[in-house]
């Protein structure tokens, strides 16, 4: 299992906050994690369709991670060199990509469960650790899940998979892009707008 595969796999556990219960368990860093892959698959499982999982990942996204955070930060040090209307655009267009990319191969996978293995708090909220066990007997796969504390709910702000930062890999890949570019913002944005199929006036 490459690393894109292992990060999709991961995103298939991840995406299942769905019931109001959630929130309410928002206190208890580890339970949220564990509600998130017990729910999973019943919610994005292999009879949704593709536009179906495309919808309820990007709600799912947008309610239960830290989208203005990661955005800020995949987007690294270009963030400060970005106009406000860049910012926003790159923040709608980020969520939208990472709903499509990833969506889009949630019916390949079916049968992990998640295991969680323990919580700890850190500066900006806490760090809760788990395993992915999947269904073919291999070994299993070791997550992180950092987590934000807003107002006492918990936002997701990274996933560590073996130790490789979601966040930190996303960022890497987005600052090639300015790069090839000229070192713009703009030459990133137009490739999530090519990527994700949404209109330049948005």
């Amino acid at each position: 299992m490459n690393r894109r595969s292992i990060l999709t796999a991961t995103l298939v556990l991840i995406a299942g906050a769905l019931a109001p219960a959630i929130l309410a368990a928002a206190a208890d860093p580890a339970a949220v994690i564990n509600n998130l892959g017990n729910r999973a698959l019943e919610v994005l499982g292999k009879n949704a369709t593709p536009a179906q999982r495309v919808a309820r990942f990007h709600e799912l996204f947008r309610e239960d991670f830290d989208v203005p955070g990661i955005a800020r930060f995949v987007l690294g040090r270009y963030w400060k060199t970005a106009t406000p209307e860049q910012q926003d655009e790159f923040t709608k267009l980020f969520e939208d990509y990472i709903a499509l990319v990833y969506s889009s191969q949630l019916s390949a996978y079916s049968g992990e469960t998640l295991k969680v293995t323990g919580s700890r708090a850190d500066p900006e909220g806490a760090i809760v650790a788990s395993e992915i066990l999947r269904p073919s007997g291999a070994p299993p796969v070791k997550v992180e899940w950092h987590l934000t504390d807003q107002h006492g709910a918990y936002k997701i702000r990274d996933v560590a998979v073996d130790g490789i930062s979601m966040a930190v890999t996303q960022r890497s890949e987005f600052a090639s892009v300015i790069q090839r570019n000229g070192g713009q913002v703009q030459g990133l944005i137009a490739m999530l707008r090519e990527k994700t199929g949404t209109a330049s006036s948005r």
